[in-house]
């Protein structure tokens, strides 16, 4: 997978940007601790200023979350890669994300594994990140606007979940739609919230706390 751009000699367009998001992998990534080498190969190859307002294009891999369409947000570099190396990922990884927003983090997952499903709740924010994915040619990645709580059941069970936005508590939808042996990373809480990896197994989920965050909270009706 590669982005490719639509344009009359469908060629790929130039990118000024390789040499900030070289910094920002160097810099912000990879010192942080991420190690897993497609995860920083794909933090070098994804534009992240295409997934950022035009006027906000310049500042797009600095080390920072940024606004987005709706209130919402587009996560800090590092929070990106460090959530995406936490979920293990492998080429047959089946996905699936809640809160598409801008499509950044989906578009990171898509280059890694060969399916990625994604829900969001903003008709807004799901109709211009399916525009993006048209845009840069992706085939693997499947979108539906809908409440997240509930997942996408249709396509269930899944072996990694991510959420990038932060519940009060567990979703238990989710979880039930989580394959045994998979693998969830999600932010919970309110005003203080925690990084948390959830391990189902045979006997239950095993949760495990990864760092502090703060993410826009997750909307729509829990279970």
């Amino acid at each position: 997978m590669f982005f490719r751009r639509k344009n009359p000699q469908n060629e790929l367009v130039s990118d000024d940007y390789a040499d900030l998001r070289e910094k920002m992998v160097d810099e912000q990534i990879r010192k942080r601790g991420v190690k897993d080498k497609r995860v920083l190969e794909v933090m070098r190859k994804v534009p992240r200023h295409l997934f950022v307002d035009p006027d906000s294009m310049n500042a797009a891999y600095e080390d920072n979350a940024m606004p987005i369409q709706c209130d919402q947000t587009i996560s800090q570099p590092y929070i990106v890669a460090l959530m995406t190396e936490l979920l293990e990922l492998n080429t047959s990884s089946k996905v699936l994300e809640i809160g598409t927003g801008c499509g950044y983090q989906t578009a990171v997952l898509a280059e890694i594994v060969e399916q990625v499903y994604t829900v969001e709740i903003l008709p807004e924010l799901a109709e211009s990140a399916s525009k993006r994915f048209e845009d840069f040619g992706y085939r693997n990645i499947h979108k539906r606007c809908g409440n997240g709580y509930y997942g996408w059941e249709k396509y269930a069970p899944y072996d990694r979940i991510i959420v990038t936005a932060a519940p009060k508590k567990l979703p238990n939808r989710l979880i039930k739609q989580l394959e045994e042996g998979g693998l969830m990373i999600l932010p919970i809480g309110d005003y203080h919230q925690d990084l948390v990896r959830i391990h189902r197994t045979e006997h239950g989920i095993e949760c495990k706390t990864v760092s502090g965050v703060r993410f826009v909270p997750m909307t729509g009706a829990p279970d």
